[in-house]
């Protein structure tokens, strides 16, 4: 869910709030010292500011399909002054090909459980060829494990997500392995994060 933060654009998503912390510290280990992050989904862009001042030494591109999301995007980088975070683009995961051909990382928050399938079989594609050997492609969010929840709270938030929309919903982590794999990304680390999410890092073979 996402609500007005302002009378401009910006958007707020309450879970970035809850989750920026924890994920930042994920990433500090997970991500190149420098170079080009793509950012697949960034949804209200609070993920993107955060992140990205964080992480100075970084080039933070944002991406979404949603032109709402991407004005919230352009909204708050205009709020917080941050200077690595360049303008949204316009990605649909699913789609053959990205406007985006290169990046030495890729990072996808809460998306893969609020889309269709084929937008994490895209997402894997997509990051098997925009990604060069050894650079991680991260997520992060509720999965299933070997066929089950890992709390009933995410098996709650599951069938919310099925009564919204019948192609989203919590997915099994190893079906996410083998789409995955299938684009020669090879899973490199699990690490259960707060709230019954987890943070998953896959590496370009």
């Amino acid at each position: 869910m996402m609500t007005a933060a302002g009378p401009d654009h910006r958007r707020h998503a309450p879970a970035t709030q809850r989750n920026r912390e924890p994920i930042l510290g994920v990433l500090r280990r997970v991500l190149p010292a420098a170079g080009t992050v793509l950012e697949i989904a960034s949804g209200s862009g609070e993920h993107a500011v955060f992140l990205a001042g964080s992480l100075p030494d970084l080039i933070w591109h944002p991406t979404d399909p949603d032109p709402d999301n991407r004005a919230s995007i352009r909204a708050w980088i205009a709020e917080t002054g941050v200077t690595n975070v360049t303008a949204p683009a316009s990605l649909d995961a699913a789609a053959r090909a990205w406007p985006v051909t290169h990046a030495d990382a890729i990072v996808c928050i809460n998306m893969i459980h609020i889309s269709p399938w084929p937008a994490t079989q895209g997402l894997m594609a997509g990051a098997g060829r925009t990604l060069p050997t050894g650079a991680p492609l991260y997520l992060y969010g509720p999965y299933r494990r070997d066929g089950r929840h890992t709390a009933p709270s995410n098996e709650d938030f599951d069938h919310s997500l099925k009564a919204q929309n019948a192609e989203w919903g919590v997915r099994d982590l190893e079906e996410v392995c083998a789409a995955a794999a299938g684009s020669g990304l090879t899973l490199d680390e699990v690490i259960e994060m707060p709230a019954n999410n987890l943070s998953v890092v896959f590496r370009r073979g």
